[in-house]
């Protein structure tokens, strides 16, 4: 695979830098959640060829509780601190402390969704 050389990146305007920025937060994210999954079926491959199940060698609980354990969902970004997009934030759990100023100001929260 190749990349796109980034040289051609410097007549861009700084919204647009940031636009992309996003865009490739994203990729690594659905990247990196490809290749996890790519490795749990891995690993569900080599138990099986064992003979066992997972819930044979590891139970359906969890170590800390006992309880079973519930399925997470993994939450993508979709809203970015337009100062530093770096900072980002799913939209779910308390509002950082950037969104909150955003708010305060009187503007909108629409206007730091990545698009």
């Amino acid at each position: 695979m190749s990349l796109p050389d980034l040289d051609t990146l410097l007549g861009h305007t700084h919204d647009e830098l940031v636009a992309f920025q996003a865009k490739v937060a994203k990729a690594i994210h659905v990247a990196q959640e490809r290749a996890r999954d790519e490795a749990k079926a891995a690993a569900l491959e080599a138990i099986k060829a064992t003979g066992f199940s997972f819930t044979e060698l590891f139970g359906g609980e969890t170590a800390a509780t006992g309880k079973p354990a519930r399925a997470k969902t993994a939450s993508v970004a979709k809203y970015a601190n337009s100062a530093d997009p770096t900072q980002t934030w799913s939209g779910r759990g308390r509002k950082p402390h950037w969104v909150v100023e955003w708010l305060a100001a009187g503007k909108a929260l629409d206007d730091l969704l990545i698009r």
